[in-house]
């Protein structure tokens, strides 16, 4: 099992519309891709206890796949490639260019 973490930024006023991209538009058309091996897609955003509000938002999104080439038939070759899509990017200040990846040494719990 491989876990892909990827961050992005924003800025304060547009947090919001971000988030609503994300998890209205761009991560339920990734799962309707029907990548094999894609088994699930979680939106995080920090908790804001640990944000200056002045400095925007940040946002994690985690996702597993079953090996190294289900992440590569995602990004369309290098399994390390940001994708980030032009309407992402638009409200984005920053994010990373490249995800990393985990692979599960032991599960606990249910």
């Amino acid at each position: 099992m491989i876990l892909r973490l990827w961050r992005g930024w924003t800025d304060p006023d547009l947090t919001a519309a971000y988030e609503e991209l994300l998890t209205g538009r761009i991560a339920p058309a990734i799962m309707a891709r029907g990548i094999p091996g894609l088994h699930d897609l979680t939106v995080l955003r920090r908790h804001p206890q640990e944000l200056d509000p002045a400095e925007g938002g940040e946002v994690l999104t985690a996702m597993t796949f079953a090996d190294l080439d289900a992440v590569a038939a995602f990004t369309g070759g290098d399994p390390r490639a940001s994708v980030v899509p032009p309407a992402a990017r638009a409200l984005l200040t920053r994010f990373d260019a490249h995800s990393q990846h985990y692979t599960t040494v032991q599960r606990f719990g249910g």
